[in-house]
């Protein structure tokens, strides 16, 4: 099941305002908005962040995609198994405080480059 969706933006501001209107109807809402070093990040969803626009990196050079998993084993397995398959680490499995008490992920860059996430938010 995929857990969120991320996508770097050229211009923070002109995206909210779309991503403000295009999303309403749908019934997301902007639910969290913060500074992250010189970039802004915001966070989208009904009940929770599904969909996240960033101005960090160029447009398309950090998109990511994070799989949800419902277990801290998976997301462990999740890693191992990508890294043999030819993935490269990009931030192995544990607890990711600054995300929540219990957001427990791994991150590796597919053959393409992309980032893929593994989470799980289950307290262990």
């Amino acid at each position: 099941m995929i857990d969120h969706l991320g996508l770097d933006v050229s211009d923070i501001a002109r995206s909210r305002a779309f991503y403000n209107a295009a999303l309403e109807p749908l019934g997301y809402r902007l639910i969290q908005e913060f500074p992250d070093g010189d970039a802004t990040v915001v966070m989208y969803g009904i009940e929770s962040p599904e969909f996240i626009i960033a101005d960090k990196d160029r447009p398309g050079e950090a998109n990511h995609i994070a799989f949800r998993t419902e277990t801290r084993a998976q997301v462990d397995a999740f890693h191992a198994a990508a890294l043999a398959a030819g993935g490269r680490d990009n931030g192995g499995p544990g607890l990711r405080p600054n995300y929540g008490p219990t957001y427990y992920a791994a991150f590796v860059h597919d053959p393409d480059g992309f980032n893929v996430e593994a989470v799980c938010h289950a307290a262990e």
